[in-house]
């Protein structure tokens, strides 16, 4: 039956019914949006940034934080297991990728604070650098190495540095301009310094750490790689196994956290237990020292008298 045969009590009622099925409609819309997986998640920063098919955004977010132009990346396709979720020694999350046919990266998305964070960044440069040249060969063939650690805390070591990022090479105490070898690069992204020190805003790298902080709000206007980041962590927040292994490691992220607060306040009570007993220690020599005094006092007043 047509609109037009129906009548005006009808057609009212066939008016309720279209704006009823428009709003179902919508509501039907509304429920699929997906709630996007936390980038800041080391196994969904692999997800995005190591990937075979991404290298374009691979290349964007290094050429950003380096600072010079990245031509071509060719990344490490290991395959991540379940078991590698909860393991953090082997560095399998870690993204490995050859730039520009010549330099080796290594990057690492870090958010439960490691005490020995230095030293793991180093043993993670050291190892990628020294597998840049095979048994036998000269140590000429030796390949620039660059790590890139993006941590989601303040470094207890660049408390007094007011950068969210920092460079490191070996230089000349002394001499500070002289680099030793242009072999080396470390370049470590703290993002609570990020958002601490807002006037810093100004490099390249600023969309990027925008969208790993919350890629809700970036403005998807300002690069085509984020636009692309932005596509495809849609498409791992859809997908109903990467959400569960994305899950998985965030449980075992907290449940390292948790690890850590604890160690840290049992250290506390145990420091202040500790603090305790060496105050009643202290005052118990005290105590004794002047009971000793006034002993001495009386010995002395009683050989006077006599």
């Amino acid at each position: 039956m047509s609109r037009g045969n129906i009548f005006p009590f009808d057609n009212f009622l066939w008016q309720i019914c279209q704006s009823f099925k428009k709003k179902i409609k919508y509501r039907k819309k509304e429920c699929n949006i997906v709630k996007l997986l936390n980038p800041k998640n080391d196994y969904v920063f692999k997800r995005i940034f190591g990937q075979i098919g991404n290298e374009d955004i691979t290349a964007s977010l290094i050429s950003s934080i380096v600072g010079k132009e990245i031509t071509n990346v060719e990344l490490d396709n290991n395959t991540i297991l379940e078991k590698d979720l909860f393991d953090d020694k082997v560095g399998i999350l870690d993204i490995k990728a050859k730039i520009n046919s010549a330099i080796n990266c290594d990057i690492e998305m870090q958010v439960v604070d490691k005490n020995d964070i230095e030293r793991r960044l180093l043993f993670y440069w050291s190892r990628l650098f020294s597998k840049s040249i095979k048994a036998g060969k000269d140590y000429s063939k030796l390949e620039k190495t660059i790590a890139i650690l993006i941590t989601d805390y303040e470094l207890e070591s660049l408390k007094q540095i007011p950068k969210y990022q920092t460079k490191w090479q070996i230089r000349e105490e002394e001499y500070r301009q002289v680099i030793l070898t242009d072999v080396m690069e470390l370049y470590i992204i703290e993002l609570p310094k990020f958002i601490k020190y807002k006037e810093n805003k100004k490099k390249q790298v600023d969309s990027w750490l925008k969208f790993i902080e919350n890629p809700e709000v970036v403005n998807m206007d300002e690069n085509a790689a984020i636009k692309k980041a932005q596509k495809e962590l849609e498409k791992i927040s859809s997908d109903e196994h990467e959400r569960y292994l994305a899950e998985l490691r965030e449980k075992y992220i907290m449940d390292q956290k948790a690890t850590e607060d604890a160690g840290y306040y049992k250290g506390i009570k145990e420091g202040r237990e500790e603090g305790i007993k060496e105050g009643e220690i202290k005052r118990e020599r005290k105590r004794k020292k002047r009971r000793k005094r006034k002993c001495s006092k009386k010995i002395i007043k009683t050989k006077n008298r006599y």
